[in-house]
């Protein structure tokens, strides 16, 4: 691993920054494992702030208490009543002040802090898709600031996680900028998806209502509010920002990719790193998991095949070993370049012998072309359209390939979790996909799956090719299956990278203050 310290040259007479070998890191999202997970966010601020603990760092998460999360299943505590974000005047009912409580358990696990507020997160019964969404956000942000504030507990780093908590930055660099108990604060801004933004979509703004992030922060009853781009902000604002891969890091700095931000990104392109996320080895173990019904590794893949009949049983496909699985887990949408499919689908399944599973959710026009396909091709693709964690450690576990051919991919962890389980992925090269997959070379046996680097479906078939091929010479694709298994995407190796990050995020933070 290259030390990122090294690899952006930190000045020698700067070093006594570092000698600090425990930080105190705080991760504010919108969502987290065990408590709410509703995409990869959730999963990634369980198991980072998990994997930075285990190093010996204090590592803390701080989301909203929503109505969904299980009250009985998990034990809180009161921490701090009635914060107050917003001054009397700006709040006579009293609608913003909050709570905040802390998760108890007994098992050592990370810390986890609740903002507690009945009218803007336990009334909800959704993460996500409310029209006053950004006043939420906006509470998370400063409700978190007002807590550190006044609690004894204080960290070295803020890790603000994608849009929904862009505006901590801002607060800091304004709002709260002289204040003595934040000012020594660093914040890394972590973007897992630039194509969000805020409660708007960024390609339809009139420069009037644009928000290029200079103007003041509106209060939180202000509807101008609604109209703020908080991803920009969030860029503008941090000491670092960080993306889920060294290769997303470099191509949102590109028109194609930037989504309009990649000027700020340009400007700000010696603050931007990229470092590829990691995946839970002990949830996604194919020798532990207890989804499948036949457990094995990767020096017994014999039993794979079993479950591969298991899978077959259960979408009710032919048993049959020698027909090629490929399996789709996805959000059914069209950053997955599932249109690719819709051009290709038809001639592959005329053209060669393999089984389809489609398991996922999303834009009708996919569900319902899959529907399509399942109806028009019964013996050989089957979909359940609905997304179903359970049944994707089947598809994992008994599938031969994975496909993910996606538009753009800021990291993508189903294709980590599948080559754990030896299913093999069809990937285009882009973003985390091209950071984590490289491609198959039959003659020097060396590569974890099939990469297609044009988003055309003349690329991707080819790609489906050559995998249907491998898959006829037993030995090689054995092979194949062991290097994608033995791939190393653990948390540990991303957690030290992210520490390199964060005390280089302290080194600029404390440059600004002199």
């Amino acid at each position: 691993m290259v030390n990122l310290l090294d690899k952006i040259g930190l000045p020698a007479n700067r070093l006594k920054f570092f000698k600090k070998d425990f930080l105190k890191i705080l991760f504010v999202a919108s969502e987290a494992r065990p408590f709410i997970k509703i995409g990869g966010l959730g999963e990634v601020m369980h198991s980072l702030p998990e994997s930075l603990r285990q190093l010996g760092h204090d590592a803390r998460i701080i989301i909203p208490k929503y109505a969904t999360i299980e009250a009985e299943k998990f034990s809180f505590e009161l921490v701090l009543k009635g914060i107050k974000p917003e001054s009397d005047e700006n709040d006579p009912h009293g609608i913003f002040i909050s709570n905040i409580l802390s998760n108890k358990n007994e098992k050592g696990q990370t810390t986890a802090y609740f903002i507690e507020n009945m009218e803007y997160y336990e009334k909800r019964a959704n993460v996500y898709g409310y029209s006053d969404d950004a006043v939420r956000w906006a509470l998370l942000s400063k409700a978190t600031l007002e807590f550190i504030r006044q609690s004894k507990w204080k960290p070295d780093v803020i890790v603000a996680a994608d849009w929904q908590t862009g505006l901590i930055s801002n607060y800091l660099h304004t709002d709260y900028k002289n204040d003595e108990a934040l000012k020594n604060i660093a914040v890394v801004f972590s973007i897992h998806n630039i194509i969000y933004q805020g409660m708007f979509d960024h390609h339809f703004v009139n420069e009037m209502d644009g928000d290029y992030g200079q103007e003041a922060i509106p209060s939180l009853n202000d509807p101008r509010l609604l109209q703020l781009n908080f991803m920009r902000r969030g860029i503008r604002y941090a000491d670092i920002i960080n993306t889920v891969s060294s290769t997303y890091a470099q191509e949102i700095t590109t028109p194609e990719y930037g989504e309009l931000l990649d000027p700020l990104l340009k400007e700000r392109r010696s603050r931007l790193f990229g470092i590829l996320n990691g995946i839970n080895y002990d949830f996604y173990n194919p020798k532990t998991d207890p989804y499948l019904e036949y457990k094995y590794d990767v020096k017994n893949l014999s039993d794979r095949a079993k479950n591969k009949n298991v899978l077959q049983k259960k979408f009710n496909l032919s048993r049959e070993n020698k027909i090629p699985v490929l399996g789709i887990v996805s959000r059914l949408t069209d950053q997955k370049g599932f249109g690719l499919l819709m051009d290709a689908g038809h001639p592959l399944l005329s053209n060669f012998d393999f089984q389809l599973i489609v398991i996922g959710t999303g834009d009708s026009q996919f569900m319902g072309f899959f529907k399509h396909l399942s109806e028009t091709y019964p013996e050989k693709v089957a979909a359940h359209l609905v997304y179903d964690e359970t049944l994707s450690h089947f598809v994992f576990g008994g599938a031969d390939a994975i496909m993910i051919p996606s538009r753009f991919e800021p990291c993508g962890l189903t294709q980590m979790e599948a080559m754990r389980y030896g299913a093999i992925p069809i990937v285009r090269k882009t973003g985390g996909l091209a950071d984590s997959v490289s491609d198959y070379n039959p003659e020097k046996q060396t590569g974890t799956g099939f990469v297609f680097e044009k988003f055309d479906h003349y690329s991707f078939y080819g790609a489906v090719v050559r995998c249907l091929e491998t898959q006829r010479y037993p030995k090689h694709w054995e092979k194949l299956q062991k290097r994608a298994m033995t791939a190393d995407f653990s948390w540990t190796k991303s957690a030290e990278e992210y520490i390199d990050l964060f005390k280089k995020a302290i080194e600029f933070h404390q440059n600004v203050l002199g």
